[in-house]
């Protein structure tokens, strides 16, 4: 029987206003993969920032018992020291430093406080061997993707002798190659003793890898499932976590597509630090009210590059191209005017970009149409408290109440509340970059509704998606993406998950034919 190296017992966690955990428990065992699983704020997060220090002793009731002993981590500095190290999900890399000062930062290769150069460039280039990295660690961290940068933020735990290590949504921003890489490491790093704890709401990776899988519900244990023992198909533990089954992931939707009401052409965006760098070239797309067009492919291919250049030129430099709205051509100069014209976009990355975290949830609702909640310039609480209260209602956002801050709701509470930040400002066209990143199952599927309602009135959505299957079930078109360009147009009866990706590799070939010849 293999030893039992970790127990949290009867952690209970409160903050202002919200009980996050109530008396959870949870065993870990030796060389084991331990998945956490459950939906946004079901405490998840929160567990493993108490076992790791983040959150320190006497900030919560309860007892961590590690190799035996209590812990009482007043810092996560001391819980490294132990060989607990967590990878949260918002990677903790400085941009404009190299691979190898980020690998050792804080815990520098150095003699007599003068750092050995050579040392760290050669044990950063052991580690990343380890994690399976070839790039030169003299590199900024800024000039890799995101799927590498997440081997770094490994390989930097690495270099902390880790024993118990913690990855919190650990593929929520990779391809799905980019993901089964880093589970076939996660596999590695068990052969070679060590034992993990993987939070995801990837359910799939969860039955791939977990030997097992803790689920917490309203931050309460709920079952522990054990492979070769239990269930622990997805359908399995859908159930567990959202206290049904979830008979269709994808609700059905009754198309009522109309006249088009969106329409580019040969739109040519330059990159805004590199003017000599085409990133968007030639594009165009069509759209139509009650619409939802999905814009699919890799990471890189310029979906994010495209919207935003869309949105009132929030990216990009040298912008070129036509644009129509209602058959009007249009120019919108920047983000006000996209507003003004009834363009709406939704960020990927909704804590740096979507939301003011340490505003209140009033506060953020309102922001992008405060003209609506005022007069002369003057605010009328008393109705933007109204408004405020009607969308959280209408979004179902789980909050205390319209004062609570928003860095502190769970991450699909975050995004429904970025979505109700724009839909308050009636726009008919919206944006949706990446919604569902980084959210469970059943906020999820809040979120196909939201859609769904929204073309049943008549709005249009413009939907990016990394999940293809996402694209393919909520989509009433697709277009392709790759290496900048629009590449392929599909039908809701085409589009399959191959059918997107031989267009993504019929361009990369023909691109690569062309370099050749040139």
């Amino acid at each position: 029987m293999k030893k039992t190296i970790l127990e949290m017992r009867n952690i209970t966690k409160i903050f202002p206003g919200v009980k996050a955990l109530d008396n959870v428990n949870m065993d870990v065992t030796e060389g084991e993969i331990h998945a956490l699983v459950g939906e946004n704020g079901a405490g998840k997060s929160t567990l493993m920032n108490i076992l790791s220090g983040v959150y320190p002793y006497g900030t919560y009731n309860g007892d961590i018992i590690y190799y035996g002993q209590e812990c009482r981590f007043r810092n996560i500095r001391e819980s490294e020291n132990v060989g607990i190290v967590i990878v949260h999900q918002e990677l903790e890399l400085v941009p404009y430093m190299s691979i190898a000062e980020n690998i050792f930062l804080g815990n520098e290769r150095a003699k007599k406080k003068i750092i050995d150069w050579d040392r760290t460039h050669y044990e950063a280039n052991q580690l990343l061997k380890r994690v399976g990295l070839k790039e030169d660690t003299q590199k900024p961290v800024k000039n890799i993707g995101v799927g590498k940068q997440q081997l770094v933020e490994i390989a930097k735990v690495l270099s902390k002798e880790v024993k118990l290590l913690i990855l919190d949504e650990p593929t929520a921003a990779l391809t799905d190659e980019e993901s089964e890489k880093l589970l076939k490491l996660l596999l590695q790093f068990k052969e070679e003793g060590i034992t993990s704890i993987l939070i995801s709401h990837k359910i799939h990776e969860v039955s791939e890898v977990a030997d097992r899988i803790t689920i917490l519900r309203d931050g309460a244990t709920i079952e522990t499932l054990v492979k070769g023992k239990d269930d622990i198909g997805v359908d399995r533990i859908v159930k567990g976590m959202v206290g049904r089954p979830l008979v269709d992931r994808f609700p059905k939707r009754k198309s009522n597509i109309a006249e088009p009401i969106f329409e580019v052409e040969d739109w040519n965006v330059y990159d805004p630090l590199d003017e000599g760098k085409k990133v968007i070239k030639n594009a165009s797309i069509k759209v139509h009210k009650g619409e939802v067009v999905g814009i699919a492919g890799l990471m890189g291919s310029g979906r994010t590059e495209f919207a935003m250049s869309l949105f009132g030129k929030a990216y990009g430099r040298n912008i070129s191209g036509k644009m129509m709205i209602n058959g009007e051509k249009v120019e919108l100069k920047d983000v006000k005017s996209a507003i003004k014209n009834g363009i709406a976009y939704c960020t990927e990355d909704r804590k740096n970009a979507g939301l003011i975290l340490n505003f209140d949830i009033k506060t953020n609702l309102t922001l992008a149409g405060l003209e609506k909640v005022s007069n002369k310039t003057i605010i009328d609480q008393n109705k933007e408290i109204r408004m405020a209260e009607e969308y959280v209602n209408k979004l179902d956002i789980k909050t205390s109440g319209l004062t609570q801050i928003a860095g502190n709701l769970s991450g699909g509470n975050q995004q429904k509340l970025i979505l109700s930040k724009w839909t308050f400002v009636e726009p008919d066209i919206l944006i949706l970059d990446e919604p569902t990143r980084g959210i469970d199952v059943g906020a999820k599927y809040e979120i196909y509704l939201i859609i769904n309602k929204l073309v049943s009135e008549g709005k249009s959505v413009i939907f990016i998606s990394s999940e293809l299957p996402e694209i393919i079930s909520m989509s009433d078109r697709v277009y392709v993406m790759s290496n900048g360009c629009v590449v392929g147009e599909l039908q809701k009866g085409e589009a399959t998950q191959e059918s997107i990706m031989k267009c993504i590799m019929e361009s990369l070939s023909q691109g690569a034919q062309k370099n050749g010849e040139n």
